[in-house]
């Protein structure tokens, strides 16, 4: 398998994997159980995170897009810093709950497109 594949793989299941724990913390802040904070499920959406951004950052370099990127992918990375703000707004309980439901609402539509560009890659022009 090239190493193409291997990181397209890796990045497509640490994205998926992404998108699960953030939507496992909603869920649990959502039916009362913040308990979730003081377990492993706090550090570990943070070091998957981080393999996702190596894969991606090794992807542009192997895909060839390290020295000219593509719009689809220029709006993924917008997107991405998006779903990150949104993400921080939608778990930190210091907001009130309707800026938290707002703010995972977001979040989850923007990673949505992140999901559709990634499988569309659209030509902008």
């Amino acid at each position: 398998m090239s190493a193409y594949m291997i990181l397209k793989h890796l990045h497509m299941t640490t994205a998926y994997l992404t998108i699960t724990l953030f939507a496992l913390r909603l869920l649990l802040d959502a039916v009362g159980r913040p308990g979730w904070r003081q377990t492993p499920l706090r550090w570990i959406p943070h070091a998957n995170d981080t393999v996702l951004l190596v894969a991606a950052i090794s992807l542009l370099f192997v895909a060839g897009y390290a020295s000219g990127m593509p719009g689809w992918l220029i709006a993924k990375i917008v997107l991405l810093v998006g779903y990150i703000v949104a993400g921080v707004f939608a778990l930190k309980p210091a907001f009130g709950k309707p800026v938290r439901v707002i703010a995972a609402i977001v979040a989850l539509v923007q990673v949505s497109a992140i999901f559709h560009l990634a499988m569309a890659k659209p030509v902008f022009g």
